[in-house]
């Protein structure tokens, strides 16, 4: 499946447009914030960029100009009313950008986006098709860490066994958690700002997330912080970098495989 990063405030139009594109692709959701897309740029190494322009007078502009200078290469469709969109594009004429006017039906948007790829929509379907028979019954994993190298290493040791999805912090985790919800999560526990305790905190605070299983994973390897980290009850701890034989063992004990 090709990767789209999806970009924009979260509210319900951009829940609704990241669920139906992810039947075809896999979406990645990314606030609206030039160094927050900056790092998913890096990890996710999207084939397009879509950028939700509602609430437009407040977006970071700085985006733009990161995606002309630094990933020319890289499509991007933005989608916005005729009056938001007025506001940017007088700015930016370049072919990489290409622009929807809300509203917009569903459909439009997937027939834009193969258009930007390239790629014929009917195959798309097909392959979406395809993927779903051969994925279903996948367990969903979540890995939330700030390290990019990190996510890039989990991801590729766990997506031949799991659904994979990503987060570089707890806010981002939450995020992803609201959009799909995972079986098992595996949380970095020392992350600036919003660290795994906190993280933790906000997953057991909500009703509907308090019962998913979180994994702490961990880069100090001292009693004082382990006995830290168990104090939190976790489903399980490791310490980085985890063993992949070890993890995925652990993982299906906790999901009963």
């Amino acid at each position: 499946m090709k990767k789209i990063l999806l970009v924009g405030k979260l509210n319900n139009v951009v829940k609704e447009t990241s669920t139906f594109l992810s039947q075809f692709f896999h979406v990645q959701l990314c606030s609206e914030n030039a160094g927050v897309m900056e790092g998913m740029m890096k990890i996710v190494n999207p084939d397009l960029v879509v950028i939700s322009l509602i609430g437009a007078y407040g977006i970071d502009t700085s985006m733009f100009f990161l995606l002309s200078s630094q990933y020319a290469d890289t499509p991007v469709l933005t989608i916005g009313t005729q009056e938001e969109s007025d506001a940017f594009f007088k700015y930016y004429e370049e072919k990489q950008f290409e622009n929807l006017i809300r509203p917009v039906e569903h459909t439009t948007i997937l027939n834009a986006i193969c258009r930007r790829l390239g790629v014929n929509k009917e195959q798309i379907v097909q392959e979406a098709q395809d993927g779903r028979k051969e994925t279903s019954g996948k367990k969903r994993v979540l890995v939330v860490d700030d390290n990019g190298t990190a996510l890039r290493t989990m991801k590729a040791m766990l997506e031949d066994r799991y659904e994979i999805a990503i987060a570089i912090s707890g806010a981002q985790a939450m995020t992803s958690i609201g959009k799909k919800r995972p079986d098992l999560i595996l949380l970095d526990y020392e992350m600036p700002v919003c660290d795994g305790k906190m993280t933790l905190e906000m997953i057991r605070a909500d009703e509907e997330m308090r019962d998913i299983p979180v994994v702490f994973l961990t880069a100090v390897n001292d009693r004082a912080n382990i006995e830290a980290v168990l104090k939190l009850k976790p489903a399980g701890y490791f310490l980085k970098p985890a063993v992949k034989d070890k993890l995925v063992a652990e993982i299906e004990k906790i999901l009963g495989q």
